[in-house]
């Protein structure tokens, strides 16, 4: 007889700590809980099992892949980012990188798929990560898988994501593996840059010197300033007269080398032909 106690004791012990397992919400159901009301979350529980099966799939390095994440709650009809009309925006991005790289790789990709208008509402430092704040007006909240795209142009990826609230969201980005996404001199390939609205960022980490041709029509007053692999800045040329050639030595510790004007870039009318030469 005690026998058959202590079997029936074990048995229902394991099935309690089964049940415990089961009903046990994952890091996977607290993400997806993260991103919608408690009682959506609860009203959609079935159909939420179904399509994030298998939920293995949604893990990266034993983290929650929050990329893939909103975009199944989206396409699947869960979560809408668009609004009604146009709302103002906070967007937060955090990093462990250098504040000026970050910044700098961050507006680019910004820019790159479609927000012009944002103000920088604070930035903040401290000895494990830097957040830089931006706020603009949209119809949409950002599409995080378009995100991650354009960052990983740039050898970044999108680790974690927060909605803080529907007009503000926090993600983290990994770039131990960054670059900033602008073109490489090669020795003997000449470049010619268009007119822009823009300074002209180029790598420039190969290359000896560089050559420049100012078109005719411009009147440039070159203002160069070349940058290591952070973005500190390393040297700066500046010339207050119209040039319409000029050779540049590139510094040895230089990445990265900026183009612009001491005034305005509309004394760029027309273009600047570069021809990179030597190897460093």
């Amino acid at each position: 007889m005690v026998k058959l106690f202590l079997v029936l004791a074990l048995l229902f012990s394991i099935s309690f700590a089964q049940d415990i397992v089961t009903n046990f919400p994952t890091s996977l159901d607290v993400k997806i809980q993260s991103f919608l009301s408690k009682t959506q979350f609860e009203k959609n529980k079935a159909y939420i099992d179904v399509i994030f099966s298998p939920k293995s799939s949604y893990y990266i390095d034993g983290n929650v892949d929050a990329v893939k994440v909103i975009n199944t709650l989206k396409d699947n009809g869960l979560l809408k980012l668009y609004f009604k009309k146009p709302k103002k925006l906070i967007l937060n991005f955090k990093t462990s990188a250098s504040p000026m790289f970050f910044v700098k790789l961050m507006g680019d990709t910004l820019r790159n798929i479609g927000y012009y208008r944002y103000v920088t509402l604070g930035s903040t430092l401290n000895s494990r990560e830097f957040i830089w704040s931006v706020s603009l007006r949209s119809e949409y909240a950002t599409d995080p898988k378009v995100l991650q795209n354009e960052l990983r142009k740039s050898g970044c990826k999108i680790t974690d994501i927060v909605k803080n609230t529907l007009y503000n969201w926090t993600y983290t980005i990994d770039m131990r593996d960054a670059h900033l996404n602008v073109k490489k001199l090669v020795n003997g390939e000449v470049l010619v840059l268009k007119r822009s609205l823009y300074a002209y960022w180029l790598n420039v980490e190969d290359v000896k010197k560089v050559d420049i041709r100012s078109s005719r029509r411009n009147s440039w007053y070159p203002k160069i300033s070349y940058y290591d692999n952070s973005l500190h800045l390393l040297k700066v040329i500046s010339k207050d007269k119209r040039i319409k050639r000029l050779t540049l030595n590139v510094p040895k510790d230089a990445i990265y080398m900026k183009i612009a004007d001491i005034y305005t870039l509309k004394n760029i009318r027309d273009s600047l032909t570069l021809t990179p030469k030597g190897f460093k």
